[in-house]
């Protein structure tokens, strides 16, 4: 069984430095490393990353996060990024990494993803120059999703897991205004999922959105906004069969406020 322990959109900054520290402290008890989704910070700013890169510094699981909206709202996210890599955090764009968890190895594909709506209520590629490069970002950021979940299928992962910031599925989105859906996310990295193969999606951003949906190929999504989850993290189980295939991850309540 490996457990994922997930948040995402915790906004830290000075004022609440060591907010979740004591709860993060209790991660080996339950989970078996921890995924950020993104909204780290509230401006992106370098003094708030280094908030969060103390919340998180020296934790005795893996840490993978990827970047929000918010953390490029100062436009230095390669800054906010190496802070956070210098604290240990193994931060993805378009990428994956494998963590060891026990005798299981796990593969998270990360990025954060774009905006660009879902099947039927949908941007597309056409018209001005500034829509269809709208568009293409999206479209680039799924590529690179699927991409890396495509190689971590050829590393002998027992489970996969796609990380993003934007979701990948209108499920989670519902409790949002439908006229910011095509803000919030795309069914672009959804089809990416679905294409590549993964065990769970795991996703923040929509704060008045809903924790639990699916994509049309099965994979589960979680939206792990705090606002959401309403506590520190949630932790999801995956539990893998005798032939190292994974079987549909679990939510597990954390003992955790």
């Amino acid at each position: 069984m490996i457990r994922v322990a997930a948040v995402g959109d915790i906004h830290m900054g000075p004022d609440t430095q060591g907010l979740l520290r004591p709860a993060f402290e209790t991660l080996p008890d339950c989970a078996d490393l921890l995924l950020l989704a993104g909204d780290l910070t509230r401006h992106g700013t370098a003094e708030e990353a280094r908030v969060v890169a103390q919340e998180v510094r020296g934790l005795p699981v893996p840490v993978v996060a990827v970047l929000g909206n918010h953390d490029h709202h100062d436009e230095q996210p390669e800054k906010v990024m190496g802070i956070l890599q210098e604290a240990g955090v193994r931060v993805l764009e378009g990428e994956g990494t494998v963590v060891e968890c026990g005798p299981a190895r796990v593969g998270i594909a990360g990025t954060k993803g774009f905006g660009g709506g879902f099947v039927g209520r949908c941007a597309g590629e056409f018209g001005e120059p500034l829509m269809k490069e709208f568009v293409r970002t999206t479209r680039r950021s799924a590529d690179s999703l699927r991409g890396a979940l495509e190689e971590l299928g050829e590393q002998e992962c027992e489970v996969r897991v796609a990380l993003t910031h934007f979701s990948p599925v209108a499920d989670t989105l519902a409790g949002e205004p439908p006229e910011i859906f095509p803000f919030l996310g795309s069914y672009l990295l959804a089809e990416a999922i679905d294409t590549a193969g993964a065990d769970l999606a795991v996703h923040g951003h929509a704060h008045a959105g809903t924790e639990h949906g699916m994509t049309a190929g099965g994979v589960r999504v979680r939206n792990v906004a705090q606002p959401v989850i309403q506590r520190a993290f949630n932790v999801y189980q995956l539990h893998t069969t005798s032939d190292g295939a994974a079987v549909p991850a679990r939510d597990q309540a954390p003992t955790v406020g």
